[in-house]
């Protein structure tokens, strides 16, 4: 029951989380969310996500990290999941990683 209601939880947030960066964003890179994770007392909750171009991974996450208070708030006005998280945010690396190998695998064929 509680493996179901956090991934209930997490499909909320990464919806909500799509929604609020690309609202709150200058629209100077596009903000892909990819995953997320909460811990088992369901406490924190960190949304992983990718950004195009990768030149501006590191002002976006900036500009995420920032955005954490307000993020919560917005998931609190807009989603019933009773006691909210803190959320943190972080570049999804494994998805990096899952590009370069698509890249390799066809600069081999």
């Amino acid at each position: 029951m509680s493996n179901n209601k956090n991934e209930k939880t997490l499909s909320v947030c990464k919806q909500l989380a799509a929604e609020f960066l690309a609202r709150e964003s200058n629209g100077q890179s596009i903000i892909t969310i990819i995953n997320a994770t909460i811990s088992n007392d369901r406490k924190y909750a960190t949304i992983f996500f990718t950004v195009l171009p990768t030149e501006q991974e590191k002002a976006a996450l900036a500009f995420a990290k920032r955005q954490r208070s307000d993020f919560r708030k917005f998931v609190g006005e807009h989603a019933r999941l009773g006691k909210l998280p803190f959320f943190d945010f972080a570049i999804d690396e494994g998805e990096k990683h899952r590009q370069r190998i698509d890249e390799l695998a066809c600069e081999l064929r």
